[in-house]
């Protein structure tokens, strides 16, 4: 994986240290181990996240993690979603290879990858501008001309390049903006983890749910219950009711 400013971080995000081999048995532990057991059933979420070197895209120093059962954390408070709960928000959004999809706050990108490996289409929108160019040479090397990642704010989706047939928000949510679901496409997807908000809920775990866009009417229903870090721009303001 190409380096880019990431290298002066106080974490740098690509390592190739660890023999290949390895690698790939963990790949194939995560999904005997984690995905299959917890209901993970659809073949190209499988096939995607069983080929993905999921270890370029964690910090060097947490390489030997790359494939635990648990966020792994990135810089400036991001993290690297949990494999089961990502593959399992991932299949409930139901995603065609006709789809077009907005990934929101990819980070390295490799949600990015996995929704493209299923999709026709994927932009992925990322603010951090150390984590965009990671994601953008990951995108590169291993899905060019099916996805992109543009510089921005995830709480604004990417209004220029819709309407999306899935959106995928990509961390714990306080509130979801209207302004998301008015670029979701009639039959439209939504997926993220929405938890509660104040002090009173900083480590509560919060419940992944799947919105759905039917004659302009929004609907959703509950998934599973997850805990993954805020997304970027996602924390309501105090006194916020959602």
């Amino acid at each position: 994986m190409p380096h880019t400013a990431a290298k002066s971080a106080a974490q740098t995000l690509s390592s190739t240290d660890a023999p290949t081999a390895d690698f790939a048995v963990a790949r194939f532990y995560m999904i005997e181990g984690q995905l299959r057991p917890n209901k993970v059933t659809h073949s190209g979420v499988i096939a995607a996240m069983g080929s993905l070197p999921r270890e370029l895209f964690v910090p060097s120093t947490l390489v030997g993690m790359a494939y635990i059962d648990e966020n792994i954390p990135l810089i400036a408070g991001r993290s690297l979603m949990q494999p089961m709960i990502l593959a399992r928000m991932i299949q409930e959004a139901d995603i065609k290879p006709t789809d077009r999809v907005l990934d929101l706050a990819p980070a390295t990108g490799y949600s990015t990858l996995v929704l493209a490996s299923l999709a026709a289409q994927v932009v992925g929108v990322e603010p951090n501008s150390v984590l965009e160019k990671e994601a953008e040479a990951n995108i590169a090397k291993f899905a060019g001309g099916k996805a992109e990642i543009l510089a921005g704010a995830p709480v604004e989706g990417c209004a220029s390049r819709a309407p999306f047939d899935v959106i995928f928000i990509n961390g714990s949510v306080e509130f979801i903006p209207e302004i998301l679901f008015d670029q979701l496409a009639e039959g439209g997807r939504l997926v993220a983890v929405v938890r509660g908000y104040g002090p009173a809920h900083a480590a509560h775990a919060g419940q992944a749910r799947l919105y759905r866009k039917q004659r302009d009417e929004v609907s959703w229903v509950s998934l599973f219950d997850a805990n993954v870090g805020v997304a970027p721009g996602f924390t309501a303001p105090r006194g916020f009711e959602f």
